[in-house]
């Protein structure tokens, strides 16, 4: 059996900027790669120049990742079609059709009919956080858990395919370090670093010594950042680091960090590559 991994997001451009170097480098090397994005995006700005109106958003966004997909290599593309939850606190989080409202039951049924159909044996996912405490983060982080654990026993979801067990859950984490960096780089161009400094901020990201792999991607960045143009409603001249001097903005983007969810690991396990150890042909 081919190598096959399966990384489940939020929104259109998730995939591109805390794995898409990763999944390009997968899909080059002949592994099967999917992505699932849960929601559409429909309720995100909408950057500067891009034609779009909030009604429209949704088909923009689909497209986009179509585009970045293309660019990535990854060919199975699911979309689940919930509507964006909007951030947190917002009035958008009360909408009957926002993805944070859909039944837990009904979505964990979806997901485990993906992982029987797909059979990969990595699957990797938001960090219970999700990253930076979206609702929408969480919500595919615990969802995902949930039926990465039930894919595999043949109890649950009867009808919705032949059980397929993950070998591995990975999040896909921010270290603290990645955070501290960005910071510092944000303040070395001039900009305003304010609101990383505020006692609300805390300490941003995942703790270093949690991550399991740490992957430099120079060979697939190109494509990761291919990707993140396509974004075009998203990633504007506004974005954090469209405000980094071109070479550190490439540096900081090839470099991609996983934190082994599942098996859990021994302390201080480092792997250097997502399928270390694993019989895979």
């Amino acid at each position: 059996m081919n190598r096959s991994v399966l990384a489940l997001f939020a929104h259109p451009d998730d995939e591109a900027f805390g794995t898409g170097a990763t999944l390009a480098h997968y899909a080059r090397s002949g592994a099967q790669v999917g992505l699932v994005c849960a929601t559409n995006g429909d309720v995100g700005e909408i950057a500067e120049g891009v034609d779009a109106t909030p009604e429209t958003l949704w088909r923009v966004r689909q497209d986009e990742l179509r585009c970045a997909a293309d660019n990535l290599g990854v060919h199975d593309l699911i979309f689940l079609n919930y509507r964006d939850s909007g951030m947190a606190g917002t009035e958008q989080n009360a909408d009957p059709r926002a993805y944070i409202n859909a039944p837990a039951e009904e979505v964990v049924r979806r997901l485990v009919g993906i992982i029987r159909e797909q059979r990969p044996q990595v699957v990797i996912t938001f960090d219970p956080s999700g990253a930076y405490g979206h609702p929408d983060h969480i919500a595919i982080h615990n969802h995902t858990v949930a039926a990465f654990h039930a894919a595999g026993d043949s109890a649950q979801f009867p009808d919705d395919g032949e059980p397929w067990q993950p070998q591995r859950l990975y999040y896909a984490a921010f270290p603290q370090s990645f955070w501290a960096r960005l910071r510092d780089e944000l303040a070395a161009a001039g900009e305003d670093v304010s609101q990383w400094d505020s006692a609300e901020a805390g300490d941003r990201g995942w703790p270093d010594d949690q991550v399991t792999v740490a992957m430099a991607m120079p060979d697939t960045v190109d494509a990761k950042l291919a990707a993140l143009e396509c974004h075009a409603s998203q990633f504007g001249g506004e974005n954090m680091f469209r405000k980094l001097p071109a070479d550190v903005m490439r540096d900081l983007l090839c470099r991609e960090f996983f934190a082994l969810a599942w098996p859990e690991p021994a302390p201080g396990l480092i792997l250097d590559d997502l399928f270390a150890g694993l019989e895979v042909a």
